[in-house]
């Protein structure tokens, strides 16, 4: 990642980070994409309640950083927003499963070899996760594609490993 990039991309997590909701969390996951690059993700967020459909869903709404670094200067960075549904099994502190579609601006169309041609992706992601201390400890499969808006739609994806906590 260019020293730019990098400065750009540590700026706008610390507006992400000063200017959060009252009362949200913290999320940050580290993991690698489908091409070997190393992934960083800080995302602040809030989980609301959909008891009136089920006692057991909330909807996790979340914005945050993606960070993608390698050996070489292709690193990339984006803005994310990504609402989940999530499902938790065993009352209000067990184990659960999001799944969810987002956005994602990227401040470059190429990650690695990958041609993204566009700036927009769209962000589908699958995670499971446990409560874990005074968070919650997760694993996340997330694939970001522009969906064929533009040729060649080179997508790829990230498994990441996370931990969210209160702020």
């Amino acid at each position: 990642m260019s020293r730019a990039s990098h400065r750009a991309a540590c700026a706008a997590l610390t507006l992400l980070l000063a200017g959060g909701p009252a009362m949200a969390d913290l999320q940050v996951a580290v993991g690698a994409t489908s091409e070997s690059t190393v992934a960083l993700k800080a995302e602040v967020d809030r989980i609301v309640p959909l008891s009136s459909l089920h006692p057991r869903l909330e909807l996790r709404l979340a914005t945050g950083l993606l960070l993608l670094s390698s050996d070489e200067e292709d690193g990339n960075a984006a803005l994310t927003l990504a609402p989940a549904l999530r499902w938790t099994f065993a009352g209000d502190q067990g184990a659960f499963v999001e799944g969810g579609i987002g956005a994602a601006l990227f401040l470059k169309t190429r990650v690695e070899s990958r041609n993204l041609s566009t700036a927009f992706q769209f962000e589908d992601r699958l995670a499971v996760g446990v409560p874990w201390a005074s968070g919650e400890l997760s694993l996340a499969l997330t694939h970001y594609s522009n969906a064929g808006i533009k040729e060649p739609n080179d997508g790829f994806e990230t498994l990441t490993l996370g931990y969210r906590f209160p702020l």
